[in-house]
């Protein structure tokens, strides 16, 4: 009887603290929650929701986005990239839809990946690279890295009428370009 009290309590626990995760408010996160949209030329709209990871003195592709792995491209959920209608990306066909946005960050350049697999078997946000899964990947891309302008404590994406998508942080700045498809 002890044991079934025991395992109820922790099953609480744990479900109370689940709970808690799903309702937080991702305002106060350490890596803030923002967004970035723009309708480009051609009338398409491009909205990128993402969490911005700050440097906090690390080196980019050492302590944080290590070179050669799959990085999750932000904090927290995955990035979710969006398009209204169909586009290119850097010349590759891309159907109008929610994607996650990963890439592998190498020196001096870096790849762009576009997965299909928004959500988890239970239906929650997917988390980061942990729930990465190459099989659903609908469109890789990759693109050459630079210097960034100023340096950028947080990652920060934006998206110009053009159609430029640039993703600064540190002082890494990678650019790709999204046009009516």
């Amino acid at each position: 009887m002890k044991r079934l009290f025991l395992f109820a309590l922790a099953s609480t626990l744990v479900a109370g603290a689940v709970s808690a995760q799903d309702t937080e408010d991702k305002s106060k996160r350490p890596s803030p929650p923002a967004t970035t949209t723009q309708t480009i030329d051609g009338g398409v709209t491009v909205s990128i929701d993402y969490s911005q990871p700050a440097v906090k003195g690390r080196t980019i592709g050492k302590e944080i986005a290590p070179y050669g792995q799959v990085w999750r491209t932000g904090a927290n959920e995955a990035t979710v990239f969006t398009v209204s209608a169909p586009v290119t990306i850097e010349g590759k066909t891309l159907a109008a839809g929610k994607y996650d946005l990963f890439t592998i960050p190498t020196d001096g350049k870096w790849t762009i990946i576009l997965n299909s697999e928004l959500t988890t078997p239970d239906g929650k946000p997917t988390w980061g690279a942990y729930t990465y899964h190459e099989a659903k990947d609908v469109l890789r891309v990759d693109v050459p890295s630079g210097k960034s302008p100023s340096f950028a404590e947080r990652m920060t994406f934006t998206v110009a009428k053009n159609g430029k998508v640039s993703l600064t942080w540190g002082d890494k700045q990678v650019d790709f370009h999204v046009a009516k498809g």
